[in-house]
């Protein structure tokens, strides 16, 4: 009986400490890997980086969605990505051909962009107008093929985000499969307080 009790002594804590770690993993937060240079220079390939499930979805805030279903290129039932949502439920999204950011018909500062190369539409936008033009979201779901939802009101539908990677010439995102629906939102990513440019992860505001 006096071992049993000293077994339990210690495999009870770790048991508890175990079965905590599972329930805040599986509510409040998880860890994620930046697979890629599409949120750079904000965020590094191979970064680790917290996703906390309970934090409030704003304009501007960097996510982490599923992406099974989402881009119709992916295959893997459990791969993620990371990307800032640029519009909300109801917004409308242009963006010119210069790299000049509308939502709601007004220009966003896009200070978490380092240079005018990272601004560009895209390098492999189905639609060559868009090079010259720029695109809204009409145009995107009517000329790319993996946009699901078609829109013609040039505004995000109810229920989904748009989304896309910072570096704008080399992402794979909103822009080619449409709209992330927020049943498929993980959580909104926190960088550390050592990670450089943390405050364009952390506090961006898209009026800033």
């Amino acid at each position: 009986m006096k071992t049993f009790k000293n077994i339990m002594s210690w495999v009870l804590p770790i048991v508890i400490g175990l079965g905590l770690a599972l329930l805040i993993k599986q509510f409040w937060f998880t860890m994620v890997r930046v697979d890629g240079t599409s949120m750079q220079p904000n965020l590094q390939n191979n970064e680790r980086v917290v996703a906390f499930k309970t934090s409030k979805i704003k304009a501007g805030s960097v996510v982490v969605f599923n992406a099974y279903n989402v881009d119709p290129d992916q295959t893997a039932k459990d791969a993620v990505y990371v990307k800032r949502v640029i519009g909300m439920p109801g917004d409308s999204v242009r963006y010119t051909s210069n790299g000049k950011l509308y939502v709601n018909n007004k220009l966003v500062k896009q200070t978490y962009l380092k240079n005018s190369y990272q601004q560009t539409t895209g390098s492999y936008m189905a639609n060559s107008h868009s090079k010259f033009t720029g695109w809204d979201l009409t145009s995107l779901s009517h000329d790319q093929d993996g946009w699901r939802t078609k829109v013609t009101t040039n505004k995000v539908p109810k229920g989904y985000y748009f989304v896309l990677g910072d570096h704008r010439s080399v992402s794979n995102d909103g822009r080619y499969w449409g709209f992330v629906p927020k049943n498929k939102m993980i959580g909104v990513v926190k960088a550390w307080p050592w990670q450089n440019r943390k405050q364009y992860i952390n506090s961006f505001q898209p009026n800033d």
